[in-house]
């Protein structure tokens, strides 16, 4: 049987109305805005007052039962008493409301909605709403736009304050806040969408209305492969990220005060979560200019947390000074994220913000940051914080990007998958097209990392140089490569044939040649170090007889390891081998009749070889 507080009707419809509101990014963004209902529920034989509120970081585009918590309204209504609650007063006090075991922590807002006799109550934080409130003039361009009916509130933090001022405003529309969107509210769901819609289509006509052209300057195309790794590089000074292109960004970035637009700030106070409150703009894209835009942003950044350090709250460590939005002319902007999905969701939420700053300048002159101590004081904000807290912890390797080649059987696939059990974004090559797209599937499915199939002959220069553009456009660059890819080459020297010599050559050491060289010039642009791992054979230290070719690539592909550390150490990239002997395990190296062959030469059955090969070593196990 549903339990009462899952299955109510008021419920129901709030969530249809959230995901509608969610469904549309100009209303709301990842993990913001609020929603709520009142409503009446049987509860252990006794009728009970609920509020059903959007919980804390729930995501409104995907709402269900579980994104709200079910609240004793009677509780709430008795809070009205405090003339002042701190927050963790507050969240103490509102935590008692809960009605449901395991429900999620309900909003920081949910005084607002509680205090307010409305039963439907919306807060989104539209674009329009910001565009109109966020520059010098914000409260009369409000009333200009929108009339009498609607009340206006400077910025002022969520938390007991704000919703004793909302309190008192019941008799207006609704609420307009500076820097924080705007409340609607009425007694049925459907009203209550209408009355956000309306609100802020008419906020939207007014801006138009307004709205002068911006001067776009002439901008040559930027070479994003050339200038990626050394972006990423910089945005991973701290942790490893992964970089991700947005060309949405073009009408923005391109402006000539695109540097205005920037210092406008995030339209909506909860943005800076996550993107952080500012953002570069990098004009120049050499390397000496990323790094120095850079660090020029570091240098802003420790002056702006010493302006504000008193403002610190007890126990808290520092943010890294390292941004996460670059808007670049020419190109876009590129984001950061330890995930490429954490990417994408900072590049919408600050296309919201900059678009917002934009708007507020073509139609008032110019925008309007939030002022200094509070930017800080919301960075630093436990409640805020706090929703950061309900990611899943990062992985070992989340924020890290790897190439292995060979990589849709054997060896190669036991790599792909222990590297994506510990969060790594993968690029995956193989001959083998039709596999290797299997493999990646599965691997997303199975470990939810992003993995980017690369088909094609690794022998091959061109495909190489194919696989590694591939990690660079898609993850910004590269931290890893695993040369892998390889094929047995069998006969006596005398028998040997110079194609099938030429063959292994390629396969086996041409491939991790190309793969190195190519791999090193970009883990060098980004300046972060790197890792190359050559997995060569037991042949190359103790090779057999009829197995030449195969032991004489592998022999060189230790040497270019040798090689590799000498030349590209200085830029902190390790080169290592592994040395394997006789790995069966979901291999295709032992097709087309290695395994017969190789059991011929040591006078075993095939079906024996596995044995055989285990007895040679120290264990004698598999």
């Amino acid at each position: 049987m549903t339990n009462p507080l899952l299955g109510a009707p008021e419920l129901k419809q709030l969530i249809q109305r959230t995901r509608t509101i969610g469904a549309d990014t100009s209303m709301v963004v990842f993990g913001g805005g609020n929603t709520s209902v009142k409503g009446e529920v049987e509860v252990d034989g006794q009728i009970k007052r609920v509020m059903w509120i959007k919980a804390s970081g729930g995501d409104m585009a995907t709402a269900t039962e579980t994104t709200f918590a079910p609240l004793d309204l009677d509780i709430l209504e008795g809070l009205k008493k405090h003339d002042d609650l701190t927050d963790e007063e507050m969240v103490e006090l509102v935590s008692k409301s809960i009605m449901l075991p395991g429900a999620p922590r309900p909003s920081i807002e949910t005084l607002l909605h509680g205090f307010m006799p409305f039963k439907h109550i919306d807060h989104v934080h539209a674009d329009a709403i910001c565009a109109l409130t966020n520059h010098p003039d914000g409260e009369r361009a409000t009333r200009e736009a929108l009339g009498d009916e609607w009340a206006y509130v400077d910025w002022m933090r969520s938390g007991f304050p704000l919703s004793k001022v909302v309190e008192k405003l019941g008799n207006y529309r609704g609420v307009v806040l500076a820097h924080h969107g705007v409340i609607t509210w009425a007694e049925t769901s459907e009203e209550c969408l209408r009355e956000t819609l309306e609100v802020v289509e008419k906020a939207n006509k007014f801006l138009r209305e307004r709205s002068k052209p911006a001067k776009v300057e002439k901008v040559e195309e930027v070479d994003v492969a050339e200038i990626l790794p050394g972006i990423r590089g910089n945005f991973s000074r701290q942790k490893h990220k992964v970089a991700y292109v947005d060309r949405r960004f073009l009408s923005i970035s391109n402006r000539s005060d695109v540097r205005s637009v920037v210092a406008a700030g995030v339209s909506s106070a909860d943005h800076m979560l996550r993107i952080r409150p500012f953002s570069v703009v990098l004009e120049d894209t050499s390397s000496e200019g990323v790094t120095r835009t850079f660090d020029e942003y570091a240098e802003s950044y420790d002056a702006y947390t010493k302006r504000n350090l008193h403002l610190l709250p007890e126990g808290f460590d520092l943010l890294d000074a390292v941004p996460r939005v670059a808007l670049v002319p020419g190109l876009g902007a590129i984001t950061s994220g330890e995930t490429l999905q954490e990417a994408r969701m900072v590049a919408e939420i600050a296309f919201h913000t900059h678009s917002v700053a934009a708007q507020a300048i073509d139609s008032f002159g110019q925008g309007q940051a939030m002022p200094d101590s509070e930017i800080f004081r919301f960075e630093y904000w436990p409640m805020e914080l706090y929703k950061l807290s309900l990611k899943p912890a990062p992985k070992k390797f989340s924020g890290r990007v790897f190439i292995v080649t060979g990589a849709a059987s054997g060896i190669g696939l036991g790599i792909s998958r222990h590297l994506a059990s510990l969060g790594a974004s993968l690029v995956l090559a193989d001959v083998n097209a039709e596999k290797v797209q299997e493999v990646c599937s599965e691997i997303e499915r199975e470990f939810g990392v992003d993995a980017r199939a690369a088909a094609g002959d690794q022998s091959d220069e061109a495909i190489v140089m194919e696989t590694v553009n591939l990690a660079v456009q898609t993850f910004g660059g590269l931290d890893g490569v695993v040369a892998n890819a390889g094929i047995a080459v069998t006969d006596n020297l005398v028998n040997l044939s110079i194609d099938r010599w030429r063959k292994a050559m390629e396969v086996n050491l041409t491939s991790a040649f190309a793969l190195t060289k190519h791999s090193i010039s970009v883990m060098t642009r980004q300046g972060i170090g790197g890792s190359l791992v050559f997995n060569a054979s037991k042949n190359a230290f103790s090779p057999g007889a009829g197995f030449g070719a195969y032991s004489v690539t592998k022999a060189g592909m230790v040497q270019l390891m040798r090689i590799a550390a000498i030349e590209a150490g200085s830029a902190g990239i390790r080169s290592n081998a592994v040395n394997p002997d006789a790995v069966f395990d979901n291999s295709s190296l032992w097709d087309q009749g290695i395994r017969e062959e190789r059991a011929a030469t040591h006078g075993v059955k095939p079906e024996e070889l596995e044995d055989f090969y285990a007895q040679r070593n120290i264990l004698k196990r598999h």
